[in-house]
Order: structure tokens, then C-alpha cells, then sequence
């Protein structure tokens, strides 16, 4: 029989084209299945989310290279050959594909050491955000900016993870040297029993005047932390910022802005005091 004629047996060969339709429905029906199953099983958040995606990746592609062999060999291609081929093949292409191994192997470790998990925010590989999905070979970073980068396991080598245990916010408060510093410290320990009473689901301690903590140019700095929640410390800092500016105009406390203030030669201090001019506040 030629060519033409061994074509036209093969492509009108319904049989097969059944039997492959058949096979890719009931892969199909299984992925989707093993999917269903899984979320079913496997319920809750960070690292849950992380092993149902990993399980679901290997009956994925499980299920995708038994398809690919059964359907090679309803074809009738010789799939023993191919496979007692793969070895020394596997070989050959693992020469080009260390990056892919590579990526890999850090993945598992990744995963079994429990670096991170899915649904927390880290900082790696020069890039900051909440990890939206992690696999053996990448891992899906979403940054603050909404944009999605998505980075081999084997480019990262340091992980910094902002949710395993308490954060510090940090608020700096300046106040004006002619301003009574006693009083001044008063206010804000009494800021920080509001905050704390406000806030007891997000803060773990604190908040606590520590202090002076620095002179500027025209003002004491006062310093003010809290050990807060994973990922709540920049709510907590925007509320002690606008509790203590709310305290320090209740009390007549002066908050310092820049100032120009221009002497006449000749004349006394008492004499200049009318000439002292303020810039616009910064």
C-alpha cells in the first residue's frame, strides 16, 4: 500500500479518533474532578492554599503525560521505545535544562521549609508584594503597584517575610523647643492609652513614648512605637499621626513648620519682635 493509501486508512480510522476523543474527555473530566477534590479536602488559608496548588499541579501534568503517551500509541508510535529512550534523552536535554532543575529543587525546599506560603507578603529577588501563587518552579508576586512579576524558585536565594510574628510601627513626632517637653510627653502617653484601647485586635504592645529621639533644625523629635499585627503597622501609624495632631490642637501644642525671622541692626530685641515674619508652612 503507498503513502496515499496508508493516510487515508489512518485519518479514516474512527476507531482511533474515538478512542483519542474518549481519552481526552476523561482527562479533562479528571483534572477537573482532582481540582473539585482537592479544594474540598483541602480547606483554609497560606500554606493549604500552597499544597493545593503543588497537588494540583502534579495531577495536571500527571494526567497530561499519561494522555500524551496513550494517544501516541493508539497513533502507532512504538511509546516503549520512546520511553526507554527518555533516559538517555533526559540526559541530553538536562545539559540545557539546569536552570529548570535548578528551579526546581528550590521550590521543594521552598515548600518543605516553609518559607513562605500564599497569601503572605514578602520581600525577594528585588521585588516586595503578596505572594498570589507558588509552585515547584515559580513563585507570582502581586506588588504594591497591582503589577504581577513572576520569578523561578532558583532566582531566589533570600526571602524576607513580613507575616511570621509582630511588625513595629514607628511614628516621629516633632515638637517645638519653646514647648513645654514635660507636658508635651503627657499628651502623647495619653494618645497612646487611646490608640491601645481603640485598637486591641491589631496591637500586640504598646504603643510607648520612648523619648526624645532626635533635634532637628527647629524641633525635638519624640518618638512612639507599637508592636502591631502582620502587615497593620502603616494603619496603625496613620491613626497615632492623626490622634496626636488631634491632642496637640486641642491643647494649643505648636507643631513646628519653617520660619524666617529678620532682625533691624541697631534696634533691641524687645524693638524686633514686630519685624519676625513666618514662611508658609511646610
Amino acid at each position: 500500500m503507498n503513502f496515499w493509501g496508508r493516510f487515508v486508512q489512518w485519518v479514516t480510522n474512527w476507531d482511533m479518533w474515538l478512542a483519542i476523543a474518549l481519552t481526552l474527555a476523561g482527562a479533562w473530566v479528571v483534572i477537573r474532578l482532582s481540582r473539585i477534590g482537592i479544594n474540598r479536602f483541602i480547606k483554609g488559608s497560606g500554606r493549604a492554599l500552597t499544597l493545593r496548588g503543588i497537588l494540583y499541579s502534579l495531577v495536571k501534568y500527571s494526567v497530561i503525560f499519561f494522555v500524551i503517551i496513550n494517544i501516541l500509541d493508539r497513533i502507532g508510535f512504538d511509546t516503549r521505545s520512546i520511553l526507554a529512550g527518555a533516559g538517555i534523552a533526559g540526559l541530553a536535554v538536562g545539559f540545557g535544562a539546569q536552570n529548570l532543575v535548578r528551579d526546581v529543587i528550590t521550590g521543594f525546599f521552598i515548600i518543605l521549609e516553609n518559607q513562605y506560603t500564599v497569601g503572605e507578603y514578602i520581600s525577594t529577588a528585588g521585588v516586595q508584594g503578596f505572594v498570589e501563587d507558588m509552585g515547584l518552579r515559580v513563585t507570582k508576586i502581586r506588588d504594591a503597584g497591582g503589577q504581577l512579576h513572576i520569578i523561578p524558585n532558583g532566582q531566589i536565594n533570600q526571602v524576607t517575610n513580613f507575616h511570621r510574628g509582630p511588625l513595629l510601627a514607628t511614628v516621629d513626632v516633632p515638637i517645638a523647643y519653646e514647648e513645654d517637653l514635660d507636658r508635651a510627653l503627657t499628651l502623647l502617653e495619653r494618645v497612646c492609652q487611646q490608640v491601645a484601647e481603640e485598637q486591641k485586635e491589631l496591637i500586640v504592645s504598646g504603643p510607648q513614648v520612648l523619648g526624645v529621639q532626635n533635634f532637628g533644625p527647629s524641633e525635638v523629635v519624640i518618638r512612639i512605637i507599637a508592636r502591631v499585627r502582620p502587615m497593620e503597622q502603616f494603619q496603625i501609624e496613620r491613626l497615632l499621626r492623626r490622634r496626636v495632631m488631634e491632642a496637640f490642637n486641642a491643647e494649643g501644642v505648636e507643631i513646628p513648620y519653617p520660619k524666617q525671622v529678620m532682625f533691624m541692626s541697631g534696634l533691641t530685641k524687645e524693638e524686633n519682635r514686630p519685624y519676625g515674619v513666618e514662611t508658609a508652612r511646610g
